[in-house]
């Protein structure tokens, strides 16, 4: 049998804390191995028990989720560790900073049971947890604070079809959906967005939307 997912739950909120708590705990497959109310005890508590996810809640007091999420998975952390940021609104200004900060994705605190532990598992593989329809309104939110100064387009290592690829995962569309938009298989798509992030250095799909708005690829 394959090792449980551990699991660090984080929410001020005592009541949705231990709801999550429980609904993971419950669950073969997962371990809860901690739970806080502050940003700032999540980031000790992460760091020391190296949990495979961090459900995080935005909104802490002492230091706040983004805050965590950044120490946690940011730019320049040795050893990240895979945040995945909760939220109250699907469009909540918030969760584009978190994302931008280092977390693997988001969900609705009103999602599922198991909505939750699904995304649970995909980021415990490595994978990004991004709703299609709910990342395009996100980055159309938030387009102007990440599109490039005006000037000459910045050299991009891709070729056309990756390029294409990358413009697709921009606007939010799921493999299976850029499968059907360019005639190919999945599997075929897995490989084009592997090789893209290989490439430009990145570490999942929501990094590759902000990297292609910021450098003018998608509009």
């Amino acid at each position: 049998m394959s090792a449980p997912i551990r699991v660090l739950v984080c929410d001020d909120q005592m009541l949705i804390r231990t709801g999550l708590v429980t609904i993971i705990g419950a669950q073969p497959g997962f371990e809860v191995v901690g739970e806080c109310g502050d940003g700032r005890a999540a980031v000790d508590l992460a760091l020391r028990l190296r949990p495979d996810v961090v459900v995080m809640d935005v909104r802490m007091p002492v230091l706040d989720g983004i805050e965590a999420t950044r120490l946690l998975a940011g730019a320049g952390v040795a050893h990240p560790v895979k945040v995945l940021v909760l939220t109250t609104f699907n469009l909540d200004e918030y969760v584009y900073e978190a994302l931008r900060a280092g977390a693997s994705g988001f969900l609705l605190k009103d999602a599922p049971p198991d909505r939750l532990l699904h995304g649970i598992r995909t980021v415990a593989t490595g994978a990004a947890l991004l709703d299609p329809e709910v990342t395009r309104r996100l980055v159309g939110r938030h387009a102007a604070r990440i599109r490039p100064v005006p000037g000459a387009a910045p050299e991009v290592p891709l070729t056309p079809r990756e390029l294409e690829v990358l413009r697709l995962l921009a606007e939010g569309l799921s493999n299976s959906e850029i499968a059907e938009r360019l005639v190919i298989s999945q599997e075929t798509v897995k490989t084009f967005v592997s090789r893209i992030l290989t490439k430009l250095d990145l570490r999942d799909r929501v990094q590759a939307v902000v990297y292609a708005y910021r450098h003018g690829l998608a509009t």
